[in-house]
């Protein structure tokens, strides 16, 4: 049985694993301590029963604020959950450990932050990640011209900035069904 705990900062020396893959965006050390000292309640890591390897984790921020009124427009509705990363090792990858994290994340941006949808930025190419998305309930909002950086390895690729409205937006503004038709930014 997996085990679910927190991020701490000593997984920062035990996660190669999981980021070594050409899918996963690896931060400085720095960041991920921002993050842990920020959001610590949005953070989860996997791990592998008996040998207690990480198989994933899961980073994130709230953002966004209460709109002005209870009658604000869809663009006033800002308060949300960023998924900054959820990767999951390709040795673990198909065991439901990344849906495992995604309803811990989903469940702490409704409940803690009162938000109103959780977003995250996915590569277009990785089809398995937005069929994932898209079946717990996401949508391409809008795509993102750029927003992966290549080398010389990856060439850079635009981004699908994907979200899912949670329960407070009870008329479903904040996400869209055509965001792919939306122009790029």
């Amino acid at each position: 049985m997996t085990t679910v705990r927190p991020f701490r900062a000593e997984d920062l020396f035990a996660f190669n694993n999981v980021n070594m893959d050409h899918w996963t965006e690896t931060y400085s050390s720095g960041f991920y301590l921002r993050y842990l000292a920020q959001w610590p309640d949005m953070t989860l890591t996997a791990c592998a029963p008996h040998t207690n390897q990480l198989m994933g984790y899961v980073l994130g921020k709230a953002e966004g604020c209460e709109p002005p009124s209870k009658n604000a427009k869809p663009d006033q509705l800002t308060l949300h959950g960023h998924v900054t990363a959820v990767t999951v090792a390709p040795e673990y990858r198909r065991l439901g450990v990344a849906q495992m994290m995604m309803d811990f994340f989903e469940l702490i941006s409704e409940h803690a932050y009162h938000a109103f949808f959780v977003d995250l930025f996915v590569r277009p190419s990785n089809v398995n990640a937005i069929g994932m998305y898209e079946k717990r309930g996401y949508s391409v909002y809008r795509r993102v011209n750029a927003y992966y950086r290549g080398n010389s390895v990856i060439p850079t690729e635009d981004g699908f900035d994907m979200r899912k409205s949670l329960p407070r937006d009870t008329k479903q503004q904040t996400a869209r069904k055509n965001g792919r038709a939306v122009g790029a930014y």
